[in-house]
């Protein structure tokens, strides 16, 4: 089960989490919708190449990612959307597109829009099209440590 990685790193740090199940959903809005979770509370992981390097931009569900902003706050020279067979293969245990907001698992530098860390509950996918997790979000900034600033715009 692909959120096996994940819960062992939650359990092993004594982090809190609410794992949810629910009928597949394929993005980030159908996926809030089906948990009855608010757009502002579900963080998306989107994919970016910048400079070469793959990297986790992290915003809610209610915004798509500026990469101009994205590449000024990464201090990178371009920036574009990552397609997934350029990234698959970084997420062995993962479904395409489900993958969830946790660099330090995959060894990947991680960015957060700052509407991100406005929420108390933080609930995004957990490796999979059929199942989210909940967590305290200050729990997960505590975690992960991302670089946060402002790289998103509403939809």
């Amino acid at each position: 089960m692909p959120a096996q990685k994940l819960k062992r790193m939650l359990d092993q740090r004594n982090i809190k989490y609410l794992s949810i199940n629910h009928s597949p959903a394929y993005t980030a809005r159908e996926t809030a919708a089906s948990t009855f979770v608010p757009r502002r509370e579900f963080a998306k992981t989107i994919i970016v190449d910048m400079d070469g390097e793959k990297v986790m931009a992290v915003l809610t569900a209610s915004r798509h990612v500026d990469l101009e902003a994205l590449r000024k706050l990464a201090g990178g020279k371009e920036a574009r959307l990552a397609s997934e067979d350029e990234f698959e293969e970084l997420f062995p245990d993962c479904e395409i597109g489900a993958m969830p907001p946790f660099g330090s698992l995959y060894a990947t530098r991680i960015f957060v829009d700052e509407m991100v860390t406005e929420v108390d509950d933080l609930c995004f996918n957990a490796g999979s099209h059929e199942q989210i997790l909940r967590m305290d979000c200050s729990d997960y900034l505590n975690l992960e440590q991302p670089v946060v600033g402002p790289f998103a715009i509403e939809e």
